[in-house]
């Protein structure tokens, strides 16, 4: 599997605008819901939840957020680079 099989051009952001994770995580949803067609409080949520089990943080300026979705059956990828870091 290449990495163009996972996240296709429409699902890269690299001046994502976020002052704060939750923000972050907002803007990744909504971005997700509108090439997905899975509804956006249901992404943003699930990855809230997510997080709340430990922070998917991993370090030097990443973090991998991230859900299941019954709607979903394939392998959806979305890269985001904020244009101001948030604590992660």
């Amino acid at each position: 599997m290449d990495i163009s099989d996972l996240i296709t051009p429409e699902a890269i952001v690299v001046d994502l605008h976020a002052g704060s994770k939750k923000q972050a995580l907002q803007e990744l949803a909504a971005r997700a819901s509108s090439l997905t067609s899975v509804d956006e409080q249901l992404i943003f949520d699930t990855l809230v939840t997510r997080e709340r089990l430990g922070s998917t943080g991993v370090g030097q300026g990443i973090a991998l957020p991230h859900g299941r979705f019954e709607q979903v059956t394939e392998i959806f990828g979305l890269f985001g680079r904020l244009n101001k870091p948030v604590d992660f």
